[in-house]
């Protein structure tokens, strides 16, 4: 269950209320064991509770109250009327004050209320010399800016530290969101792929010749039932929340050759992908299999695929290579786009594009640990 939220002006309020109870307090304490102090008078009451109010809005206006309140502070010490702890309500202010503007502004602010301090302590007393106190007060102004400095800077540091934390889960945030657009792109486009080019050729003999027509069909429906059974997979993970599904390995390229093959194509492979690490692995199989989809889709008039293997020292490549005619430098779509990343998360690269006689994807992953 989630409280809702008070208002900040509840914070504010119940402040107020501690501190005009600890200044009226301490004050009217103070006059009664002070020896020959006058007890504190309604006018003076009066005078420390307007005083403390103005915290109210200290948050608004920092600069002006600070000045208002150390000079109320200072006229009721000169009054007469009992002493108290009416600094605390000034002390607040210029907290407040260096806290929201700096202690440069606190500073220049608060040696401005000292200077017309002194020059109101030598026009009303016309003397030069300062009391006791005046070190005190000196004292006073640097420890709070001071204080007020930390806090401040610890505040920065605690925001700066909040902003890198939702950064970096923002990030993450959008890095799997990236994977799983990738997953369900590679799982659904290859299948529907297939699915549109069997269909087609069904469409296209299920007059003249009725047993290729059930042919296509019945390639339609492993095709479909292989996008379900991976797509309910992907879901499932999605749903728990836990990578738990199968990782797609080299070694099921058969059925993706196989989906080529029934397209109406010619594949012929070259070499072998044996003992890959496991991303590396996971990620030529996503390759291959949006190459060939590439090729079913999108290639003209193909009639033959070459996939090759090759496993050199510390890179695996695959080449995948189709002869469409009239092949044009293509517009970078979902599907190529997701090759690149997946061979830049692993340090490798991918190249696609026309060559003499067609299309070929490229792609170089690194192999840890053989150097």
């Amino acid at each position: 269950m989630r409280w809702p939220s008070m208002s900040p002006w509840v914070g504010r309020v119940v402040r107020t209320v501690i501190v005009l109870g600890f200044v009226l307090g301490a004050t009217s304490a103070s006059s009664r064991w002070q020896p020959g102090a006058t007890p504190l008078t309604p006018p003076g009451a009066a005078w420390l509770a307007a005083t403390v109010l103005t915290l109210l809005l200290v948050h608004r206006f920092p600069l002006t109250l600070f000045l208002v309140t150390a000079a109320s502070a200072f006229g009721y010490y000169a009054s007469g009327l009992p002493g108290g702890p009416i600094i605390v309500v000034p002390t607040i202010a210029l907290f407040v004050l260096t806290r929201q503007r700096g202690p440069l502004t606190a500073g220049i602010t608060g040696s401005a209320a000292l200077a017309a301090a002194y020059v109101v302590h030598v026009v009303t007393t016309r003397s030069f010399t300062l009391a006791a106190g005046a070190g005190f007060v000196v004292v006073w102004l640097i420890a709070v800016i001071g204080v007020g400095t930390a806090v401040r800077y610890q505040l920065d540091a605690l925001a700066a530290r909040r902003e890198q934390a939702d950064e970096h889960r923002h990030r993450l945030a959008e890095q799997e969101r990236l994977r799983i657009a990738r997953e369900v792109h590679d799982v659904v486009a290859h299948s529907l792929a297939v699915i549109n080019v069997q269909a087609g050729v069904a469409a296209h003999v299920a007059d003249r010749r009725p047993e290729q027509a059930k042919e296509a069909l019945l390639n339609i429906k492993a095709a479909s039932a292989s996008a379900l059974k991976d797509l309910r997979a992907t879901l499932a993970v999605l749903r728990s929340g836990e990578d738990k599904a199968p990782a797609p390995s080299l070694a099921q390229a058969a059925e993706l050759l196989e989906h080529a093959r029934d397209a109406g194509l010619t594949v012929d492979v070259h070499g072998e992908a044996v003992d890959l690490p496991a991303p590396v692995d996971a990620a030529a199989y996503r390759i291959l299999q949006e190459s060939l989809t590439n090729v079913v889709r999108h290639a003209d008039r193909p009639e033959h695929v070459d996939v090759r293997f090759e496993r050199q020292r510390g890179t695996f490549t695959l080449r995948v290579r189709d002869d469409g005619r009239g092949t044009a430098q293509p517009t970078p779509g979902h599907g190529l786009r997701g090759m690149g990343e997946r061979a830049a998360a692993l340090g490798g690269r991918c190249t696609a594009g026309p060559v003499d006689g067609g299309f070929e994807v490229c792609v170089e992953l690194p192999i840890e640990g053989e150097a």
